[in-house]
């Protein structure tokens, strides 16, 4: 079978769940069918940490075009080299394209479709109207939870419930599953001012769904009874993330508030494995693969109660009303001073993190594929 991939966000500077996950598929592709043949489609320059593998059974095509590139060169491209299914891992479909051309779309989440305010208006227009093409001419769609096709349902009702497929992400077990040397720990929290077991921990983009502006109000709560915490924004500015800044600028404690900007995927295991608890306050989730990693790093994990996060993290988490910011405090405060609280969540939390793994998800992945 002859396997199309549009793998253009790889070309991006700013890595996102959506990035990890297609990297992580195409590290696993290749391997678990070598009777395929893949075809991955990209624009420019991948992004180094991105760049998928070379196996045998892969043909890279860069193919540069500025103007509407998934709609023009891409869609051309496509007519040339005839193959048998198009896997489009971001929410977009080709308008023009052969007609016993099989399409497979991921869709990831509808955010901008619950929370609109939080997306700038250029950037709404856009994901609303290739969401909607997408999601109505795949000839499969692939849901990255149960919430996520709840979602599609609600908002796509003449969708069949059948053409959607879940599957969730995994995470990497090579980097969050094994422990981190004292001497590499004390390296990478030393380049962040950090040290063991005095910060709580979010690693994610910086804007408004994230709802940082709740922990961050959290945290001033339960800082007088804890003076040597820290709370660490472990992420890079994505959009309108002005307010957030301005918030962490105007409190009191803004000089114990660190953000860490873009950071290297080998110091997300020490950060995790070092924080006291990982909190993830977002709005809104389709999956959130920061709660896998955490989990598989021994780390406590605290949650806003939504979406798909009780889903992934099932009982091994402690969960908070959404935007109560008195809530999220005294689930700190459990967790920084219950110790055999903590150690339960621990061992909860890496017993759920075995259920995920990218090997599952890219097995999956394919079968959906090849049956459509």
């Amino acid at each position: 079978m002859k396997i199309a991939i549009h793998a253009a966000d790889l070309d991006h500077d700013r890595i996102d769940g959506t990035r990890v996950y297609i990297f992580n598929m195409l590290k696993n592709f290749g391997l678990m069918r070598q009777k395929d043949s893949f075809t991955i489609y990209h624009q420019t320059e991948f992004n180094p940490h991105l760049a998928p593998p070379m196996f045998f059974n892969y043909l890279i095509k860069k193919i540069p075009f500025s103007f509407f590139w998934t709609q023009t060169r891409f869609a051309w491209q496509l007519f040339w080299d005839k193959p048998d299914v198009l896997w489009m891992p971001v929410h977009n479909v080709p308008i023009l394209r052969r007609k016993n051309l099989k399409v497979v779309v991921t869709i990831h989440d509808l955010a901008f479709k619950i929370f609109p305010q939080y997306f700038p208006e250029k950037d709404l227009a856009k994901l609303n109207r290739l969401s909607d093409l997408a999601i109505k001419n795949a000839d499969r769609i692939i849901a990255v939870s149960q919430a996520t096709k709840k979602d599609i349902l609600k908002f796509y009702p003449q969708i069949s419930q059948e053409k959607i497929t879940v599957i969730h992400h995994g995470f990497d077990t090579k980097l969050f599953q094994g422990r981190v040397s004292q001497e590499e720990s004390e390296k990478v929290l030393a380049t962040y001012n950090l040290k063991p077991k005095t910060y709580l921990l979010y690693v994610g983009a910086i804007q408004p769904r994230k709802n940082l502006g709740v922990l961050i109000e959290a945290f001033e709560k339960i800082k007088s009874n804890n003076p040597e915490l820290k709370l660490v924004l472990a992420g890079a500015p994505a959009w309108q993330y002005e307010d957030t800044l301005e918030k962490i600028s105007q409190s009191k404690f803004s000089k114990d508030i660190v953000v860490t900007g873009t950071i290297p995927f080998t110091d997300l295991p020490v950060l995790y494995q070092n924080a006291a608890t990982f909190v993830f306050p977002s709005l809104y989730e389709g999956f959130g693969i920061p709660v896998l990693e955490a989990m598989a790093s021994g780390t406590p994990v605290i949650l806003a109660n939504n979406s798909s996060l009780p889903e992934v993290a099932g009982d091994a988490a402690l969960y908070f009303e959404t935007e109560n910011s008195d809530d999220l405090a005294n689930c700190l405060e459990r967790v920084l001073t219950d110790r055999d609280l903590s150690a339960a969540m621990i061992q909860k939390g890496k017993s759920r993190a075995a259920h995920f793994s990218w090997e599952k998800c890219a097995q999956l992945t394919l079968d959906n594929i090849e049956k459509v």
